[in-house]
């Protein structure tokens, strides 16, 4: 990897490693968008401040807009959600994993 390569996945991980900066974005991978209220509701527990500022540094990176049905992914941010679509199969394979350590 090269060094340029490495700045660029620390960058994109520093401001996906945020707290509830992959929730705002898993909420929109639909492709539908919503309004703060529903986004809101859609994260869950974050308060409307924390929504606000990842929402503005989302929308800084290009991976988040803003339109008349409310705000939704760009194509940046819909190329991001379809590479971590793969997290959903692991996520489900390392769950069941988890459960067979507790019993």
């Amino acid at each position: 990897m090269s060094a340029k390569d490495s700045v660029a996945i620390s960058q994109l991980l520093g401001l996906l490693e945020a707290r509830y900066a992959i929730r705002v974005l898993w909420a929109l991978r639909d492709g539908h968008s919503q309004t703060f209220r529903l986004l809101q509701d859609s994260v869950g527990g974050i308060t409307p401040n924390t929504l606000n500022t990842r929402i503005k540094e989302l929308r800084e990176a290009g991976l988040m807009t803003h339109g008349s049905d409310g705000y939704a992914v760009t194509v940046a941010g819909a190329d991001l959600l379809k590479r971590l679509g793969d997290l959903q199969a692991f996520a489900t394979k390392w769950s069941a994993g988890q459960a067979k350590k507790l019993k």
